[in-house]
């Protein structure tokens, strides 16, 4: 702890932030501190990844800010060390901001998603296809349930992932743009006195890569830390599809409820792990609404293969409970 502290006031003095206050920001799951500084008027993020290496996200955060979008700028690096030092966008999150006007913000985000699918993919982009949607789910089998001992599902991980497989290939029959992966309303900002697009910043896209359109879109609609109105959540895939002249509504609404169950059962997965192997049990408390998620999702005709294997091995009693 000691070496690193000395790496970070090393990096930070060699920014010319030798001696800013420095203040705790909320983490995410992952292993990555944040720390907001402050040093006379200014103020910046300071990224600690010391188990994570930040090249891809300073790859994508350069590519969108050269797109015009709200990623942050980064101010100083190193690479060595895993540390960023970032430009502060502020403390208007969407989801501490969202009871002021959902609607605007949530209009404002998937309208930058219109946007961002209609910009070119970043160099050496990572693809969303069949093989990678496929190893991604297993994780469900492999750490479900939270509680007990054991993985009882690990052993029917093969049948899991061939339940899928013909849900796949419509899911990723639509167009194909950049997904940020985590575009939720707790990794975005509001930044008002901004024009169009750059109102929305974009602060968690280190693992963006080519994949459907729906998933950026679900990812935000389906949020598994807070509720989006049925309404609200119908008339904004109404906003994008109707943004996107040659999108098939119905294909679009397919590939939606099947990576939009993928995605979330796969979050099942996450906290689960958490809860077990990281002793990390706060996420459980968002299995019941990730669960809603899931069940309103197997009501489309493409994932009945995916209901039937849960119905056989997750009953309805073992699902959305710590």
């Amino acid at each position: 702890m000691a070496e690193r502290a000395r790496h970070i006031d090393d990096f930070l003095a060699a920014a010319g932030w030798a001696g800013a206050a420095r203040a705790p920001l909320a983490g995410d799951a992952s292993g990555r501190i944040y720390q907001r500084l402050r040093h006379g008027e200014k103020s910046a993020v300071l990224m600690d990844s010391p188990a994570e290496d930040v090249s891809a996200f300073r790859h994508i955060a350069r590519h969108l800010g050269g797109l015009g979008f709200s990623a942050p700028e980064i101010i100083a690096e190193h690479g060595g060390h895993r540390l960023l030092l970032l430009e502060d966008l502020g403390d208007l999150r969407f989801d501490r901001y969202l009871q002021a006007d959902s609607v605007t913000l949530y209009e404002a985000a998937v309208d930058m998603l219109v946007a961002l699918a209609a910009e070119p993919l970043p160099s050496e982009s990572a693809v969303m296809n069949e093989a990678y949607l496929g190893d991604e789910i297993r994780l469900f089998a492999e750490w479900w349930p939270p509680g007990g001992e054991g993985a009882p599902l690990a052993a029917h991980a093969d049948g899991w992932a061939e339940a899928w497989r013909a849900a796949y290939a419509p899911a990723l029959a639509i167009p194909t743009g950049l997904a940020l992966r985590d575009f939720h309303a707790g990794n975005l900002m509001w930044l008002p006195a901004r024009r169009g697009n750059r109102r929305v910043g974009l602060l968690d896209f280190q693992d963006a890569l080519a994949a459907p359109v729906s998933y950026d879109l679900v990812s935000l609609l389906q949020d598994a830390r807070l509720d989006v109105p049925d309404e609200l959540q119908a008339a904004l895939i109404e906003r994008f599809v109707t943004a996107m002249p040659g999108l098939d509504g119905e294909a679009f609404r397919t590939s939606y409820a099947v990576l939009g169950a993928h995605r979330s059962l796969r979050i099942a997965g996450i906290f689960s792990r958490l809860a077990r192997r990281d002793g990390k049990r706060g996420y459980l408390q968002f299995l019941p609404r990730v669960w809603r998620h899931i069940e309103t999702n197997l009501g489309h005709p493409a994932l009945a293969p995916v209901a039937a294997w849960l119905a056989r091995h997750v009953p309805a009693d073992q699902r959305g409970g710590a």
